[in-house]
């Protein structure tokens, strides 16, 4: 964090926080939080919430010590109108007293252990972020909150399966 914070990174972060649970964040006015958490409620799988700001709170030290939401991410994406706005890598400027901030864990969590048991990491090893895929499968709607499941893909072997599987079901929150 102390690197992103200082501006000194800014990339994607798999593999960079091994043996740590990541997250993925999301920030809305307070008026779309409680549709959104809803959502979270609904789809705890695909959304799994391991923490939540108060209304104007950017920092989340349940999560870590001095975690400040503003600057502590490698790279915002500012969505207006469901469509991507703006990049950036603070949004200090942008902050204000309204915004509630979730934080749903991430795949990248178990990337280490994956390493760790023998099972190599393919965009790791690339130095890529993970494939993602939009699915067919709904997801259960919260409000304003709907669509499809978007998933995360590390191909394995198929006798690596039963093992990869066992291991990630480990990582609830991720």
């Amino acid at each position: 964090r102390a690197l992103v914070r200082s501006q000194e990174f800014a990339d994607q972060t798999a593999g960079q926080a091994p043996d740590h649970l990541q997250g993925n964040v999301v920030i809305l006015p307070v008026k779309e939080a409680a549709d959104f958490l809803q959502y979270c409620l609904n789809n705890p799988k695909p959304c799994p919430l391991i923490g939540l700001s108060k209304p104007g709170e950017p920092i989340l030290s349940s999560l870590g010590k001095e975690l400040d939401i503003r600057t502590d991410v490698p790279r915002y994406r500012i969505f207006k109108h469901g469509e991507i706005a703006e990049e950036t890598i603070d949004i200090s400027n942008i902050w204000t007293d309204d915004l509630v901030t979730f934080v749903l864990g991430c795949s990248f969590t178990f990337e280490e252990a994956l390493i760790k048991a023998g099972f190599p990491v393919r965009h790791i090893q690339n130095g890529s972020n993970v494939p993602m895929f939009k699915t067919n499968i709904e997801t259960i709607p919260g409000g304003i909150f709907r669509g499809p499941t978007v998933v995360t893909m590390r191909p394995f072997p198929k006798s690596d399966i039963p093992a990869v599987f066992d291991l990630c079901s480990k990582y609830p929150h991720a």
